[in-house]
């Protein structure tokens, strides 16, 4: 079974993240990327010359979770240790600007703060070192942890973000799994043994995870033993549901009580899966607090996930890189006038040209296609308004249109070089105009600019008309006139 839920409610999604207050608790890191170029391999050992050009430090691990919750607006908690030496100061540095609340993150002395360097070049990781403590907390650190967080605000959720380093005890995680059970619980889980998170309302293992939890190999292909296989670990550790995330292949919901529901991954050339799995947890919790069903949930994620491993190293994405991913994808590009405010109002506030074409768009020929592809060259989103079924045969006859309109919004939808389609009632596009007021009008080579509808009001904002040739004996009304004569 796929998962294909409703786009629009998806981009609608985010916008409820503001009023969140979520709780992160697990294994803080600092992340550091030293960035150069290869020019030769070194005469002492086969291994290559980084030219070391820069270096930026990043949160990572529950750190890194937490900045992805601040990211897209909510308020956030973190609670775990670091180390009292400098890059402790520099995690703390770091979560202080991206606005996360620290109050329960423990200095201990004595121990060093979780640090990972990366070495990249062009794009590549080369090299990775690590510096880290791992024995578990003391009971009196993790009672610290919890009167601090206990004395902030209630969180909508709570995030258990385990790395194995320490923090995430036995003690830790009843305390938060077993006495919240109004709210939900997610947790990433690290440990062989899954019965450790009894309580959890979401576990988010990854294929390896769940193969080394259940005891067995599983064929990334065969969801039927993969949930199969999530059932039997949930049932064994008393979990609420399963999310698995299997890389290219997206991800597969596991519910106690309904069928397993496969959530495709979205298409993306991937330069670095670093932290696309804290993007993925921050934002199925942060749609599970805004109480979206576990599958919508779950499909947000994934998109979120999708932008991040298309960056280099742990990285935050935005509300709007994550509803321009969804947007890509067909059904993500139908959209209703108000759905389409929204979607101008964001293009715009990212500096963005917006291109505006209408039509009847019934037979889509080979001139529709050289005037759009044209269109989509003169700014850098394509807005396509197509006449309704009533509207077409007002204007064109009792006959037309040929094409129902979901048909041809969802024809046009599918083309990689239209942003957005909507469809309009009116006789003229005039509405749809002023709601998104672009940039550039276009219209083909039958019309004179003095016969383009909205050009004034175009051109009072400041855009501008273009009129692109037509492509010779290419018409809709030419393929119906020969379509006619073929039959008679």
């Amino acid at each position: 079974m796929s998962g294909h839920g409703d786009i629009s409610a998806l981009l609608a999604l985010p916008d409820r993240f503001a009023d969140l207050n979520i709780w992160v608790i697990g294994d803080l890191m600092l992340d550091e990327y030293v960035t150069g170029t290869v020019e030769r391999i070194s005469p002492e050992a086969p291994v290559p010359v980084v030219r070391a050009q820069t270096t930026e430090h990043r949160l990572g691990g529950a750190a890194n979770v937490a900045r992805q919750i601040a990211m897209l607006g909510a308020r956030v908690s973190l609670a775990g240790i670091c180390g009292e030496d400098a890059p402790g100061e520099e995690l703390l540095r770091l979560c202080s600007a991206a606005a996360i609340d620290t109050r329960a993150v423990l200095k201990l002395s004595g121990r060093h703060t979780t640090r990972k360097l990366r070495v990249v070049s062009h794009s590549q990781q080369l090299l990775r070192l690590d510096w880290e403590d791992i024995q578990p907390c003391a009971a009196n650190v993790t009672l610290q942890l919890l009167e601090k967080l206990d004395s902030g605000e209630p969180p909508a959720a709570i995030i258990l973000s385990d790395y194995a380093k320490g923090v995430l005890t036995p003690e830790t995680l009843a305390a938060m799994l077993r006495s919240r059970s109004t709210i939900p619980r997610v947790v990433d889980p690290k440990h062989r043994d899954f019965a450790r998170y009894r309580g959890a309302t979401t576990v988010t293992p990854n294929l390896h995870e769940l193969e080394v939890a259940c005891g067995r190999t599983l064929p990334v292909e065969d969801t039927a033993a993969i949930a199969a296989a999530a059932r039997g670990v949930m049932a064994n550790a008393g979990l609420e549901s399963m999310v698995v995330t299997l890389g290219s292949r997206g991800m597969l919901v596991v519910p106690h009580d309904a069928p397993e529901v496969a959530v495709p991954a979205m298409r993306h050339e991937v330069y670095d899966v670093t932290g696309a799995g804290d993007t993925a947890i921050a934002v199925l919790t942060l749609a599970l607090a805004a109480q979206a069903p576990l599958i919508e949930a779950a499909q947000l994620a994934n998109a979120a996930a999708g932008v991040s491993v298309c960056q280099v190293g742990a990285v935050a994405v935005s509300a709007a890189s994550i509803r321009d991913a969804l947007a890509a994808h067909p059904d993500g590009k139908l959209l209703s006038r108000q759905e389409l405010a929204a979607r101008a109002a964001t293009w715009r506030s990212e500096g963005k040209r917006i291109v505006f074409s209408n039509g009847c768009f019934d037979l889509l020929h080979a001139g529709h296609l050289s005037l759009l592809s044209h269109a989509s060259k003169l700014g850098d989103v394509l807005v396509l308004a197509i006449n309704s079924d009533a509207s077409v045969r007002r204007l064109k006859g009792p006959e037309r249109p040929l094409v129902p309109q979901a048909e041809r919004a969802a024809l046009l939808a599918a083309l990689t070089f239209v942003d957005a389609v909507t469809i309009f009632e009116e006789d003229t596009p005039l509405a749809v105009l002023q709601t998104i007021k672009p940039h550039v009008l276009v219209k083909g080579g039958d019309y004179q600019p003095s016969e383009v509808i909205g050009r004034e009001l175009v051109e009072a904002a400041g855009g501008q008309v273009v009129i692109v040739p037509l492509t010779p004996e290419k018409s809709t009304s030419s393929l119906v006139a020969r379509i006619r004569g073929a039959r008679h």
